[in-house]
């Protein structure tokens, strides 16, 4: 599919791998709405790149929807959803003390990652199924979701976070078929290590990401945003993609601990 003139929502777009992708869009052609709650990083990068923000919570029905209409509303169709708004959470299911992990921290992991996905793809899907259909196989749009390698793989203390994105990736398929009757397709990526800015910077911020990437067979190093970013573009413009669950991690697979 073509991005050149076409507007997408890239939730989680004021930072991290949502920022990167947000630009590569941008870049092409693409009218982006970034729908994050951080204004003060969501607003000046839009205003780099020509993009809307729209301060949204995506486990919030009203302000998911605001953001999608933001897109319908650029004068540009909508026909890209890119979903790479989401938390971690780190705890045992039972700890070392004998305690028992968190309900609430578990649901609220639960309801940001994997409720907020399906709550814009949802949403999402259904505004560009509204749209005419670009080619003669009747596609109107791409949906992209975000997942993780801990979906598959999921390490110690990981219990929540894998269990939201394992969701993810658990309703890639039937999402595809679903949302094929529509023509728009359904794609979700499974990130390993990628440089991120919540890693933070400095001497001891380096050693610790080397530790992260040691394991990786090739190449030695943690991914990049802008490759994440290259990736989405790639299964947006492939229209044969469909459905898919594709890993991004550098051969990486995850140990225990």
């Amino acid at each position: 599919m073509d991005l050149n003139g076409v507007s997408a929502v890239v939730s989680g777009g004021a930072s991290g791998l949502g920022a990167a992708t947000a630009r590569e869009l941008a870049a092409n052609g693409v009218k982006v709405v970034i729908a994050d709650l951080q204004e003060d990083k969501g607003k000046p990068l839009a205003e780099e790149l020509g993009a809307i923000f729209v301060k949204t919570d995506v486990t919030d029905e009203a302000q998911v929807q605001a953001a999608v209409q933001a897109a319908v509303d650029s004068g540009a169709p909508l026909r890209v959803i890119v979903n790479s708004a989401g938390i971690g959470w780190a705890a045992r299911t039972v700890a070392r003390d004998g305690s028992p992990h968190d309900l609430g921290a578990f649901e609220t992991v639960i309801r940001v990652n994997l409720i907020g996905t399906f709550n814009l793809m949802r949403l999402g899907a259904a505004a560009i199924a509204k749209t005419d259909p670009v080619d003669e196989d009747g596609q109107r749009g791409v949906v992209i979701n975000t997942a993780s390698i801990a979906a598959l793989e999921g390490q110690t203390g990981q219990v929540a976070y894998s269990a939201s994105k394992g969701g993810i990736v658990g309703m890639t398929l039937p999402a595809a078929r679903d949302l094929s009757a529509i023509g728009v397709r359904v794609n979700t990526i499974c990130p390993g290590i990628i440089d991120t800015p919540i890693y933070g910077t400095g001497e001891a911020a380096e050693a610790f990401k080397a530790k992260l990437y040691a394991p990786v067979p090739f190449p030695k190093r943690m991914g990049r945003p802008a490759e994440f970013a290259h990736l989405v573009k790639a299964l947006i413009e492939n229209d044969y993609m469909n459905g898919e669950v594709i890993r991004f991690d550098g051969a990486i697979r995850f140990q225990p601990k």
